[in-house]
């Protein structure tokens, strides 16, 4: 049987600029202090990213409990709280901060409204690493919304001060009617500009939203813990396409493609591109391929490296006179 397939892969998709700056972050700590470092949680949630660098290594770990003394020590791009950076501090580990600027962003606001006595509301997804470390940044209570019932069940103080941020990896799509109940339930509520929402995330969501109606399924290459990879492969859900979520090509079911002519592949913002490139080449080595790269966003953010990174020199280079 001759296969066919026509494929549209979407732009932009997987690394943003905030996990290129976490990955980054752990190499040059490896080239400058050498092997091991130690990362408190997957630095991305990504089993490829996770494996590569811990074959350079890098050590991951649950709790700082488990960081030997003196130890060259990363938090991960998704924040943690006062309490594991305490933990840390008491014990003078080598800390090197790898929160995407974004979240620490959120963090700042967070805690501005709270010294301004406002109660916070959080918009966000129980048990996310980054929202357990924002709820942990932000002093006092913190009240966490996941839906519209939440908001409605909503008790707090005074009515009149409240304030609301969100999780990063949620679009403006994915909070829109939240924000609206907010609003709604308290008038004088106030909460970020849109463009604080991760550009990220809106941009991979409208990408899916671009070629959803031209295409028969569509396969998401990330981690099934990857909060704005479930949510790209939710939006084709939500459209009526069949869509599956992947960790790689090894994933991918064949039954799928019963009498389906055109695929959509995209990535979510920790997959690399690698991954994708694997999925093409599964499909190459199978069928007869159309690929078509649909225009998109073209993304150029990037984001510093920590100083005591950017300006070190590495332990294995050479210095020449």
């Amino acid at each position: 049987m001759n296969l066919k397939y026509k494929i549209l892969l979407a732009q932009p998709r997987g690394f943003c600029a905030g996990v290129e700056r976490a990955i980054e972050i752990v190499e040059r700590a490896l080239q400058i202090h050498g092997a091991p470092v130690y990362v408190r949680h997957e630095i991305v949630h990504n089993k490829r990213v996770v494996e590569t660098l811990s074959k350079k290594g890098a050590i991951f770990v649950n709790e700082i409990s488990e960081i030997p003394d003196k130890s060259v020590t990363i938090f991960s791009a998704h924040g943690i709280s006062k309490v594991v950076d305490e933990q840390a501090r008491v014990r003078n580990l080598p800390v090197i901060d790898a929160t995407c600027p974004l979240v620490s962003k959120v963090h700042k606001e967070g805690q501005t409204h709270a010294e301004n006595k406002r109660s916070v509301v959080l918009i966000g997804h129980a048990g996310h690493p980054e929202v357990e470390g924002t709820m942990g940044q932000i002093p006092g209570i913190v009240h966490l919304v996941t839906n519209i019932e939440d908001v409605e069940n909503l008790t707090l103080l005074d009515e009149s001060a409240v304030a609301y941020v969100t999780q990063t990896t949620l679009s403006v799509d994915d909070t829109r009617e939240i924000i609206e109940a907010l609003k709604d339930r308290f008038p004088k509520i106030i909460g970020p500009d849109v463009r604080d929402i991760c550009y990220a995330t809106q941009n991979r969501q409208q990408a899916i939203r671009e070629i959803v109606d031209n295409i028969d399924v569509l396969l998401v290459v990330g981690a099934q813990s990857s909060s704005n990879s479930n949510r790209l492969k939710e939006i084709g859900i939500e459209k009526g396409v069949p869509s599956y979520l992947i960790d790689d090509a090894k994933s991918i079911n064949l039954s799928w493609f019963i009498g389906v002519e055109t695929i959509g592949i995209t990535a979510g913002a920790s997959a690399p591109e690698e991954l994708v490139t694997e999925v093409l080449d599964y499909f190459r080595s199978l069928a007869e391929i159309n690929l078509e790269l649909v225009s998109g966003v073209e993304e150029n953010v990037q984001f510093k490296l920590p100083t005591e990174l950017a300006n070190a020199v590495p332990k294995n280079k050479e210095i020449r006179a």
